[in-house]
């Protein structure tokens, strides 16, 4: 039962707002990917050595906020109401030094994620505030738009299936007036 504890308090406890850089496990990681590549390691540590110094992150009210680069400088914000899923994952080496990335994914169409965010060891805290967050975000929007009892929401949308219906008889008869117009002008 202590572990149940530890688990809950824990969690309550986890604040993303702190969160603005990556853990320095991650530059490790980094150094360690680079030297797997042999005698490119150079080449690949140097974009990797600026990314880690430049990425930040914030959290805030409305949604998640990442920045990195030193020549080109990339920002990506995106609100909890635009997030679709969350996924989490950890190679060997992430395993390894207690990292993971958690790779937010939009509906914007393209095939990857829309955001990594790397570097935190508290990588399920995180996946777990994002998506309440993100639900928060969809609970409050359906909130604010519709009607707190089921029965009111098939009644509002019977008289918009009403109204759209007789818009189109509408448009139906304008268009038959119309036409009968034309025909007896070619008469």
């Amino acid at each position: 039962m202590d572990d149940r504890r530890f688990v809950t308090s824990s969690k309550d406890s986890f604040n993303p707002t702190t969160i603005s850089r990556p853990d320095s496990a991650l530059l490790k990681y980094y150094v360690v990917i680079s030297l797997l590549t042999g005698p490119m390691f150079p080449i690949t540590l140097i974009p990797l050595l600026f990314k880690y110094e430049t990425l930040r992150y914030r959290f805030d009210e409305d949604g998640v906020s990442m920045s990195w680069g030193v020549l080109f400088r990339r920002e990506i914000y995106l609100t909890y109401r635009r997030i679709q899923d969350i996924h989490l994952t950890r190679n060997l080496v992430q395993r390894w030094m207690g990292l993971a990335t958690v790779a937010i994914q939009t509906a914007s169409g393209s095939s990857g994620p829309e955001m990594s965010i790397e570097g935190i060891l508290e990588a399920d805290p995180l996946r777990d505030y994002l998506y309440s967050k993100m639900r928060g975000a969809r609970g409050e929007s359906s909130l604010g738009s519709r009607a707190e009892s089921p029965s009111a929401d098939v009644a509002n949308a019977n008289d918009a299936d009403e109204e759209a219906l007789a818009l189109l008889r509408e448009i139906r008869d304008s268009l038959q007036r119309l036409a009968s117009q034309r025909s007896a002008s070619h008469e």
